[in-house]
């Protein structure tokens, strides 16, 4: 599935010359290469970059060769495939350090874990998916697969619910007519007539909650953090162990701490 989700993530975000002359298409190509690689996929052979870009073999040998000359690849003599180094953190780096509501965000957010004893995030929403910006784990090591970077599909989870909630609806209801709507527990919502009731109900609360519907085990409480035009630029929540509380018992413990910590990350 990993592998299949990310070959349609390359097809979603690449551009073609006709939709846009002014792009650049050998660069589109080696950030396709980049983007290959991920979790379960940290060593790949040239055949199987080339198969997940689209690209034939004599191109993939290029870029990579291109990529490894950079920096960017590093190639294992024994094997002969290509991982990642950690030059390819050096943009992430920069998008953290220079990112407005990630800076503003971080004492807040080690505010409210150091309150609540509990696991904090900090998501961005890239299209249907979230992203993992921030994170302050709790000493009940909650999930420790997600880290800075991690990507999750927005509609099976409370901030990916709780951003759509402060979109205009035709917006949120697009966003979720372009996801892939699977199951990963027996516990996710996949019905579009669900989804924008989740979205609507969580308009109305002021926060999005989700209950095993990624992982189980998880359950968790967010509010999205808002421009001051009320457009949402993120979101915060937080995650517990659903072994640990029930549905009630975690709205009624933290869902007006997390409200509060959205709140004042926006600007009045």
């Amino acid at each position: 599935m990993a592998k299949a989700q990310t070959k349609e993530r390359i097809k979603r975000a690449t551009p073609t010359r006709q939709s846009d002359p002014l792009m650049v298409a050998s660069v589109e190509k080696a950030f396709r290469v980049l983007n290959v690689f991920g979790p379960g996929r940290q060593e790949l052979s040239l055949s199987q970059i080339a198969e997940m870009t689209g690209l034939d073999v004599s191109g993939a040998q290029r870029f990579t060769h291109t990529l490894l000359a950079l920096g960017y690849l590093n190639k294992d003599p024994g094997t002969r495939r290509l991982s990642l180094t950690p030059k390819t953190l050096d943009l992430a780096s920069h998008f953290l350090g220079g990112h407005r509501l990630v800076n503003n965000a971080m004492p807040y957010l080690m505010h409210l874990s150091k309150e609540t004893e509990e696991t904090v995030n900090l998501t961005l929403l890239d299209d249907t998916e979230i992203i993992f910006v921030a994170r302050f784990m709790s000493r009940h090591m909650l999930n420790t697969d997600v880290v800075i970077g991690t990507r999750m599909p927005a509609y099976c989870t409370a901030p990916g619910i709780a951003i759509f909630s402060r979109l205009p609806e035709d917006e949120a209801i697009a966003l979720i007519d372009r996801s892939n709507l699977v199951a990963y527990t027996e516990h996710t919502t996949v019905k579009r007539a669900a989804l924008i009731d989740k979205i609507r109900l969580s308009a109305k609360q002021g926060y999005a909650t989700q209950f095993e519907e990624f992982y189980l085990g998880d359950a968790s409480i967010a509010a999205a953090i808002v421009d001051a035009n009320g457009r949402p630029q993120g979101a915060v929540n937080l995650a517990v162990s659903r072994s640990r509380f029930t549905p009630d018992e975690m709205v009624q413990r933290f869902g007006a701490l997390v409200v509060a910590a959205a709140h004042t990350m926006s600007p009045a």
